[in-house]
């Protein structure tokens, strides 16, 4: 039965959670003042008049010309960090949609409060500058085989701290997106449409001409002299003044994506060239342009493959990115003989097929012998193809948050399956099997150690007291938990750790999930080695000190709601960041609280995971949900037997032989002997006892 003092401690906590004052959303959300937004803004802009009252403001140029927007995340776009509290972030956007700063207003992240430190927090929002909103920004890295026109831009996330980053992220482009959509119509275009692949038409290369569907741009040796007159360069093409009437530019265009259009263009064996170019590189628009001038497509320095150094393109006033596709293949008959290209653009970085854009050709001119002067003037052709030729794609290509953070962890996960399932069939329908093993502390300590290393130090997947805080302080206050998809690993971890509530009460995760405790359990095996003296508290202290855990678990909710600016400190009553999440890498203090617990750990046995963690009051108060008493008893055990109950050394067995499973960390160590002949008392003198003798017939 539950202890009286251990009642009193929940019915504190449960009154905590009910009349604790709890700080109003709309304090929590409102936007900084004119003053405060100036303190981020530096010369040479100037904050303008307030566009909203969502903390959206202009912003100005030294001479008053509105070139852009600054605002905040947090009033546009509250999504919880892992304290429960939103991050706020400063946004200086232009008037194209590109990034001219992000800063750090505020934050309750914990690994960035004290443990990491703010500089790398702040280190990564450097990497937005000079972004742009329509880019698919990425945090992590790339996986899979992306082709070479990716528009994927990947951000370095922080080490041990990539879920806050990721919710940082979201945060920003949701922000963002919010004022784009306000402020800034012409920026925030549907998706570009693709080639339909089923649409079918007969044509030829003289259909597509007469149909516009091929455009035409010729310029002679007078108009290109034209450009140029009144210029250093008016006289220095001699061909061009000898010949006035020939032909100095004859430019071919047409968008050979769709099918339709590329069969009329191409050979049988170039199409099918074409097609497996286009199905790896999906995304790419592919675009013939044709040269049968004199000018020629690309300079005797162009190197293929790469951008053409005369030709450009351009759409709504803003650059389309070009590049050699590296494709030689058979034009069809009656396609004009000239200089082919097959160019290639990248349509998730905002290019339209189906809406005009237009066709850059720069015209070069030399003067002088010895380091020549370049002149150069640009001629531009005009292009569209009809929309029956495609397809709108969906509005985002970009995952969702939660999957690209899946992908990122993805062969974590896979080693953290590999390893929790035969861990749950061992102590599950294998348990006793597994406790009888001549091996089984070697093994229980290869199992340990697996779980410091690559669940604590390497996955992260420490679980916190922090994490339970951020719930509380979310459900209170009408947030969305989405915060917690962002850290998969952590989340697999607490999966199965419900899942133990259910099956063998709190023992899952203490007892063998959790790094830190695994740390204190190889402590006192050092201790044991080297003889160190062990401390026992006596049975009442030992219930007296088990209450602590519960009084400090109940002291952080309550702080949650009186003073939750001092959240991030209270939590540091854990040990796990500093020893696990930082690998010790951290201001003194924090590291002499890890190391003293390790320490006595040597001495008294898991002193903290038994007394003092307020998860594991948590995982205590979750053990409740346990469906049955899965560790066998028998009629001795408790009278007259105590074997058991002297050996646990975590208390969790009573005089009457009753297993408390409340305060039971299933180390199987009373398993192990109930399932030994040569140990298990009962068993011992069942098998002293002489057998009978049999009946003389």
């Amino acid at each position: 039965m539950v202890s009286i003092w251990r009642l009193i401690c929940l019915a504190g906590l449960a009154l905590a959670l009910v009349t604790g004052p709890v700080p109003s959303r709309a304090e929590a959300e409102s936007p900084l003042s004119r003053s405060e937004m100036e303190a981020f803004v530096a010369p040479p802009f100037i904050l303008g008049d307030a566009q909203n009252d969502k903390g959206v403001w202009g912003l100005l140029n030294s001479g008053g010309t509105q070139v852009g927007y600054a605002f905040e995340t947090e009033p546009m776009a509250p999504l919880p960090g892992f304290a429960g509290a939103p991050i706020n972030l400063f946004v200086m956007l232009d008037l194209e949609g590109r990034f001219l700063e992000v800063r750090l207003i505020s934050h309750n992240e914990p690994i960035f409060v004290s443990g990491l430190g703010e500089a790398p927090f702040r280190e990564f929002f450097k990497q937005y500058h000079g972004l742009s909103i329509s880019q698919s920004l990425v945090v992590g890295t790339p996986y899979g085989a992306a082709d070479d026109g990716s528009a994927l831009v990947y951000l370095d996330g922080v080490t041990k701290a990539t879920a806050s980053v990721r919710i940082a992220h979201e945060s920003l482009l949701a922000a963002t997106r919010a004022v784009a959509r306000e402020k800034m119509q012409g920026l925030v275009a549907a998706a570009p449409r693709r080639p339909d692949p089923d649409h079918q038409e007969n044509l030829t290369w003289v259909d597509l001409v007469d149909q516009g569907l091929v455009t035409r741009r010729t310029v002679t040796n007078a108009e290109i002299d034209a450009a140029f007159a009144g210029t250093l360069w008016a006289h220095d093409d001699p061909e061009a003044s000898a010949n006035p009437d020939g032909i100095y530019l004859d430019l071919w265009v047409v968008d050979i994506g769709p099918p339709a259009i590329a069969r009329a263009v191409l050979s049988p064996d170039g199409f099918e060239d074409l097609q497996g170019f286009m199905s790896i590189a999906d995304f790419d628009e592919p675009i013939l342009v044709i040269e049968a001038g004199r000018h020629g497509l690309v300079s005797p320095d162009f190197v293929r493959n790469t951008s053409p150094d005369w030709l450009s393109a351009e759409q709504d006033g803003l650059p389309v990115p070009l590049r050699d596709s590296d494709l030689y293949v058979e034009l069809a008959r009656g396609v004009p003989e000239g200089t082919a290209m097959i160019l290639r653009t990248d349509r998730r970085l905002g290019f339209d097929p189906a809406r005009e854009w237009q066709l850059n050709v720069l015209a070069v001119r030399e003067h002088g012998s010895f380091r020549p002067e370049i002149g150069t003037k640009t001629l531009s052709v005009t292009h569209v193809t009809p929309e029956r030729f495609f397809l709108q794609n969906k509005a985002q290509d970009i995952a969702p948050p939660w999957l690209e953070a899946l992908r990122n962890r993805q062969v974590d996960m896979i080693v953290a399956g590999l390893f929790l399932v035969p861990l749950l069939l061992a102590l599950g329908p294998g348990m006793k099997g597994f406790a009888r093993h001549r091996l089984f502390t070697p093994m229980r300590l290869v199992i340990l150690a697996f779980v410091t290393v690559f669940i604590g130090w390497w996955g992260q997947g420490q679980l916190s007291i922090a994490t339970v805080l951020g719930v509380v302080r979310t459900a209170l206050s009408g947030g969305s938990f989405a915060f917690l998809i962002y850290d998969p690993f952590s989340l697999l971890i607490w999966a199965v750790t419900i899942v133990g509530f259910v099956l063998w009460g709190r023992g899952l995760f203490c007892g063998w999930l959790c790094p830190f405790g695994a740390l204190q359990e190889f402590a006192h095996h050092i201790g044991r080695g080297l003889r160190v003296p062990q401390i026992t508290p006596s049975a009442a202290w030992d219930k007296r000190l088990k209450t602590l855990k519960y009084v400090l678990l109940a002291g952080l909710v309550a702080t949650v709601f009186i003073a939750p600016q001092h959240i991030d400190t209270a939590v540091e009553i854990e040990p796990f960041k500093t020893a696990i999440t930082v690998f010790f890498v951290r201001e003194w203090y924090y590291v002499l609280y890890a190391v003293f617990w390790l320490v006595l750990g040597m001495s008294l046995f898991k002193g903290f995971c038994r007394y003092v963690c307020p998860l594991g009051a948590v995982m205590a108060i979750g053990g409740l949900l346990r469906g049955r008493d899965w560790i066998e008893r028998r009629a001795e055990c408790g009278s007259p037997c105590q074997l058991c109950r002297v050996k646990c050394r975590y208390g969790a067995i009573e005089r009457d032989g009753k297993i408390d499973y409340i305060e039971c960390f299933q180390c199987l160590g009373c398993v192990s002997i109930y399932e030994d002949p040569q140990r298990c008392v009962p068993l011992v003198l069942a098998g002293r006892r002489p057998k009978r003798e049999a009946p003389i017939k």
